[in-house]
């Protein structure tokens, strides 16, 4: 087989792919060519399509979220005190009291920052933990309150909120 005249590198070269003999070595230059190659007008138009779609779906993922984030500040739903479980009583006497706590991070600013609870200034909010039996550490139940006496249960670390209603 004969091999392919070396060219300069300020020739270009139109065969795809160039194939050129180096002593033993076969080495494949790729070299863009025009319209009619491998980055043609049909590949191309592929590419504009896939990211026609591809911006779809992200612009219509993130109206979605924006929808979500405006709902989550809505009223969450209510608990009565008498329906809470025996330890979150007990830690909302403690509230009530001004203490004294068990755990240390008790009486902490609550961010707010999942937006689950109404819009308020940072500081507002102050979690307390709920004792949850056999758990050797915090567990997952937590009280958080605002003033005046504005107070939320959640059984699930935070993913769900309840009023609790005197």
């Amino acid at each position: 087989m004969k091999p392919l005249p070396e060219e300069s590198s300020k020739t270009k070269s139109s065969s795809f792919p160039r194939r050129r003999e180096s002593g033993s070595i076969i080495k494949l230059d790729f070299r863009l060519r025009g319209n009619d190659g491998l980055f043609g007008a049909p590949f191309k138009k592929y590419l504009s399509v896939l990211f026609a779609m591809l911006f779809a779906l992200v612009s219509t993922q993130a109206c979605a979220y924006d929808q979500r984030s405006r709902n989550s500040h809505a009223v969450p739903a209510s608990v009565n005190v008498a329906e809470l479980p025996t330890e979150a009583r007990t830690t909302l006497r403690l509230i009530r009291q001004g203490g004294p706590f068990p755990y240390p991070r008790d009486g902490v600013v609550f961010g707010n920052f999942e937006k689950r609870l109404p819009q308020q200034p940072r500081g507002y909010y102050h979690e307390y933990t709920v004792q949850t039996p056999g758990a050797r550490n915090r567990g997952a139940r937590r009280i958080v309150c605002g003033a005046p006496v504005e107070c939320y249960y959640s059984g699930d670390h935070y993913r769900t909120f309840r009023r609790i209603q005197e």
